[in-house]
Formats: structure tokens, sequence, C-alpha cells
């Protein structure tokens, strides 16, 4: 009963969240942000720039910046899973692409510095040659680029 509830609370909270990302995305949402700003600066004056008058826009923005805190995370995990699951498919289908790089995201920053430098030494490599490509592992980079080059050297003679 638990998890349908919860189940159905986020899947509200997700719809919100795409609307509301939306429409405060658009040109509409900054012309009227625009606006009540250019309001609120006008009745200065009238109001004698009295500390009521600087509390009302500070309490309109703190609230409205709280409430898009969560929206924009909740819109930003969802667009950062799909793009994560897009690459985790295109490593998957790939027969040369190295398997280890899928979910690379749950890996610790130990772990995605050793594989950053073997990306560092690959394209070292490359750049050398004037050439890209990809490997598995890097004790292969070295190998796969003297394959690489060898086979190069044999198609250009």
């Amino acid at each position: 009963m638990r998890k349908k509830r919860n189940k159905k609370l986020s899947l509200l909270f997700q719809k919100l969240a795409n609307k509301v990302t939306r429409a405060t995305g658009s040109p509409i949402a900054f012309i009227t942000a625009l606006t009540v700003i250019i309001v609120w600066a006008l009745t200065g004056p009238i109001f004698g720039f009295s500390d009521t008058w600087q509390l009302i826009i500070n309490t309109g923005t703190t609230i409205v910046t709280f409430l898009m805190v969560f929206i924009i995370q909740q819109s930003q995990n969802k667009e950062t899973t799909a793009i994560q699951l897009k690459l985790n498919e295109l490593i998957a289908c790939h027969e040369r692409a190295s398997n280890r790089l899928i979910d690379v995201e749950d890996l610790t920053e130990e772990e995605l510095i050793l594989i950053k430098r073997f990306y560092i030494k690959l394209a070292d490599l490359a750049e050398k040659e004037n050439d890209v490509g990809t490997s598995h592992s890097l004790s292969e980079a070295e190998t796969l680029h003297k394959i690489k080059r060898q086979s190069h050297s044999k198609t250009v003679k």
C-alpha cells in the first residue's frame, strides 16, 4: 500500500516538475519575472523604499528559489539518468568499447582518475600519430596503438 502511494506521489511530482521546468524556462516566464521586478522597483518611491517593500521582493525570490531547487534537481536527475542509459547502450552494443565504462558514474573518484589516465595516455598516443582510437584497458593502450600504427603504415604503402 505504501509503495503504491509513494509511486503515485513520485509520478505526480515528476509530472509537475516537467511542467514547471518547461513553463519556467519559457520566454513568457522570463518576461513575467522581469515585469514583476520592474513593477516592484517602480513602487519603491511610493512606499518610500521601506523595509516592508524590500522584504516583499526578498521573501518572494527566496520562496521561488527554494522551490525551484527541487524542481530543477528532479529534472536534472531524470535527464542525467536518460543520458547515462543512452551512453550505456552505445557502449554495450559496440564490440570494441570497454564494458567497464557502463555505469562508470557509480565508480569511486580514484577509479575514475585511473580510467581518465588511460584516456589521457590514449589521446597522447593518438595525437602523436594524428589518429584517434579506442581501447579496453591501460595495458592494451600501447599494444593497440602499435597495431593501429602498423596497420596504418601497411595501408599507406
